[in-house]
């Protein structure tokens, strides 16, 4: 179900911080850099550090880096497609990678939002505040829902009261 993960609802906006294993993947992909290692392990690290995401009603801020800093801000209406890609280590650690499109004419992604372990629940929000969903809709959705279980569960009780009639004329028959 989107925005639940392990049974619990999943508050997007409350995001702000990469998890804990992110670091721990920097650490182990950094080894492959030999020994320019220090460096790369540095680089990283101030990067994990400083990484900051921020998911409001208007759209994502995501900003990071200490003697350059950088920060990008695309509003929901500017996205156009959104990837989830992660490779053989972050599947291991839990960890995928949304890469965020929008009509700039990058060949890549405009914004790459890595470290969280939400990614599902984070990607489905972003889905739905792309196409203009609101939380009004969705709760109008809930309580369509809502009624049409209540109507089934009313079919179910009658079908199985009709059933019960018919084993009962079935028996006496018998």
């Amino acid at each position: 179900m989107a925005g639940v993960r392990m049974g619990r609802e999943v508050d997007i906006t409350t995001i702000e911080r990469p998890h804990r294993k992110l670091w721990t993947y920097y650490i182990v992909s950094s080894l492959l850099a030999g020994p320019a290692l220090p460096i790369v392990l540095l680089v990283r690290w101030f990067r994990y550090e400083t990484l900051r995401y921020r998911f409001d009603d208007e759209g994502i801020s995501m900003s990071w880096g200490i003697l350059f800093r950088r920060q990008i801000n695309l509003t929901y209406r500017r996205i156009q497609d959104i990837h989830l890609s992660s490779n053989v280590l972050e599947r291991w650690l839990g960890l995928a990678r949304i890469e965020i499109q929008t009509a700039s004419g990058n060949a890549g992604a405009e914004m790459t939002i890595e470290g969280l372990l939400e990614f599902e629940a984070l990607r489905d929000h972003l889905y739905s505040k792309m196409r203009g969903t609101t939380d009004k809709a969705a709760s109008e959705g809930s309580s369509v829902q809502q009624e049409l279980l209540t109507a089934l569960h009313a079919v179910t009780e009658e079908l199985s009261a009709l059933r019960g009639r018919l084993d009962a004329k079935a028996e006496v028959r018998s």
